[in-house]
């Protein structure tokens, strides 16, 4: 037991003590409310896309919040070099644990959450296509989630950087168990996000209204479709990947270890060949959300809707072609990199049309500064620069001074806050109301974006100074010559003033649910799309009759040709079961990743055991679906109009 607990750090026994404390008083309220039983039949067993996204949402919050913090413990550690405020093995286990969590376990739900909010409802839709492998992909996630952060406590995080490069996560640098959590839980929620791409691809492509052709899809469907093609051809390479990087670990093999034959620049090859497309994966959405939201707030129809289109699939393709520009430096040859550094150029074109198109939508447009606008607009400067410097580090010579250095740092985040995170900011504020049937308070939603942006200016811009003085990344502590501190001391400050944008965020919802401005019309934003047409939150069948759609921005021309979406009559409605099958598979799931992560082989097949009689048994699953009676459909849009 004495290498089963983290021990020996103060921050491990506060951590401790916190889920002690969190989980003690989740388990006193379910049981004094009597509220199990409700929890069960209402969110673990759903299958309802609505819900599903709701519980993303908060994970994904979560995982913000964790993820913010190891940044903020980095920043502290760095502002402050002599105090050792962090031992250098700690600073490695944060340092990986970071970057994962904030690309796999808060972007991923967080891009998860908007799909399962939005694109049933955007295209006229009841449900998701597998509404049971939607609930599936949920409970991977989190029980993959979960599995990586206990690490934290139990066993030892992963300390090899986020990408596990070898021979870092090999057994001779890597000795203990985390680095197996970082494999399982990785391998177990990539099952998940791969099992949605698929469900998101095949709803779009299948299951939208009459008269929506694809050329008269709303955007952000567009860019969820760019970005599920993206995961299908992806995320089998990351898991290809981890697999034979565990054989390395579990069997002794030496597939990327060098003096065993291996080849441990195969490995980096094969993990850039998933993580470059990774980041149009979740940029892709952030796209199509800020294309909803200038063309809403600026009440006209988006600029250039063809060029949009294709852009984004040439984004989607591209994407395949540029990982070698992580590695320049690698020896590949002057021919490979120019190929590369050519493509990673080409990628910026289709990019920047998409920003001169939203420019041009707004040109002339009746605008609304709304909190989505707002982030909508911080997005647009911020990505210029990140764009700017990618192209930068796209001149294969150039890169050799910036490689690994914390011009890198700063090109990339900002990148993927200002281009994701802002933009999943912006999603989130938008649709919240639907939702949930209120808006979120706009005047402590106007305190956190200033906060967030001034803090991310402040945090980032210094790193690229840092990067041209030589400051590398990876690096815990320096001496006080090198002239790092002062900058590092900024940038420090910029992380909190972020952390406390976050918390403001925090209070917002909170204050919001009680006192927030409830939407009794379905369309708080004179919305374009059909989600608009539709009560606030939606009732579980999302449309007592699906809608026929005749052109782009179909619930605009509705309303602009005076149509209204009245029933006079209905019909009972096909809608699935909830089921336990897929919570319970998942958790069978996580006991096989505990069991291999510590080399315990009878655990680890007991849970392999239990995921096949899972899959037994949903096999002779045969009555999934149930009828709403017309009578109970009536019964519920009555409810709606009276405004209940």
């Amino acid at each position: 037991m004495k290498d089963f607990f983290v021990t020996g750090d103060p921050l491990i026994y506060g951590a401790d003590a916190a889920i002690v404390v969190t989980v003690v008083a989740i388990v006193f309220v379910l049981t004094y409310f009597k509220k199990w039983r409700w929890l069960w039949r209402e969110w673990i067993t759903t299958v309802d896309h609505k819900k599903i996204g709701i519980m993303y949402i908060i994970c994904s919050l979560l995982m913000l919040f964790r993820g913010g913090v190891d940044a903020i413990l980095m920043r502290l550690q760095l502002a402050m070099p002599d105090t050792k405020f962090l031992e250098s093995q700690h600073y490695n286990e944060i340092f990986t644990t970071h970057g994962t969590i904030m690309i796999l376990f808060m972007a991923m739900p967080f891009m998860f959450a908007l799909f399962n909010w939005v694109i049933p409802l955007q295209i006229g839709a009841r449900d998701v296509a597998f509404p049971y492998l939607n609930a599936l992909s949920f409970w991977l996630f989190f029980f993959g989630a979960l599995l990586f952060n206990i690490s934290f406590v139990i066993g030892g995080s992963p300390d090899a950087g986020w990408l596990a490069y070898p021979p870092l996560s090999e057994l001779s640098h890597s000795p203990g168990v985390g680095e197996n959590f970082y494999i399982w839980g990785i391998q177990i929620s990539g099952i998940g996000s791969l099992a949605s791409g698929i469900n998101f691809l095949v709803t779009i492509l299948k299951m939208r209204a009459p008269g929506m052709k694809l050329m008269k899809m709303p955007l952000f469907s567009w860019s969820v479709l760019a970005s599920c093609i993206t995961i299908i051809f992806t995320f089998p390479v990351l898991t290809v990947t981890l697999a034979l990087l565990f054989v390395d670990r579990f069997f002794g093999a030496h597939i990327f270890t060098m003096d065993g034959g291996g080849n441990p620049m195969m490995y980096v090859n094969l993990i850039w060949m998933w993580g470059h497309p990774e980041v149009y994966i979740v940029v892709l959405p952030a796209f199509g959300i800020y294309s909803e939201v200038v063309s809403t707030f600026s009440k006209k129809k988006i600029f250039g809707y063809t060029s949009m289109v294709f852009s984004m699939m040439i984004i989607s393709v591209l994407s395949y072609f540029t990982w070698v520009h992580h590695f320049f430096t690698m020896g590949a040859g002057a021919d490979v990199n120019a190929f590369f550094a050519i493509t990673t150029m080409a990628i910026g074109i289709p990019t920047g049309v998409k920003v001169f198109n939203w420019l041009f939508t707004m040109f002339r447009g009746r605008i609304r500064m709304t909190q989505p606008m707002l982030w909508t607009l911080a997005f647009v400067p911020c990505f210029l620069v990140g764009g700017a410097t990618g192209v930068m580090l796209a001149v294969a010579p150039a890169d050799y001074q910036y490689h690994n250095s914390y011009f890198l740092i700063a090109h990339f985040h900002q990148t993927l806050i200002g281009g994701v995170v802002f933009g999943y900011l912006a999603g989130l504020y938008y649709w919240w109301p639907k939702i949930f049937g209120f808006k979120l308070n706009d005047r402590l939603g106007k305190w956190a974006f200033w906060l967030w942006n001034i803090g991310f200016y402040v945090c980032f811009m210094p790193q690229y100074a840092l990067g041209f003085m030589g400051m590398t990344r990876r690096v815990y502590t320096y001496g006080w010559d090198m002239g790092w501190a002062p900058y590092n001391l900024v940038s420090t400050v910029g992380a909190f003033l972020m952390g406390i944008g976050f918390v403001v965020q925090g209070w917002q919802i909170i204050y919001s649910i009680k006192r927030g401005e409830r939407d009794l019309t379905g369309d708080p934003w004179n919305g374009r799309t059909l989600e608009w047409s539709i009560p606030s939150p939606p009732p579980v069948y999302n449309f007592a009759k699906i809608p026929e759609v005749s052109g782009q921005d179909a619930w605009w021309e509705m309303k602009k040709k005076g149509i209204k979406p009245t029933v006079t009559s209905y019909e009972a409605i096909h809608m699935p079961k909830n089921s336990g099958i897929p919570f319970l598979m998942s958790v069978c799931w996580f006991i096989a990743g505990f069991g291999l992560t510590f080399h315990w082989i009878w655990i680890g097949l007991a849970g392999l055991a239990g995921v096949g009689i899972c899959l037994l048994a949903r096999s002779f699953q045969y009555k999934t679906e149930y009828y709403i009676p017309a009578k109970e459909v009536s019964r519920i849009e009555a409810m709606y109009r009276r405004g209940a």
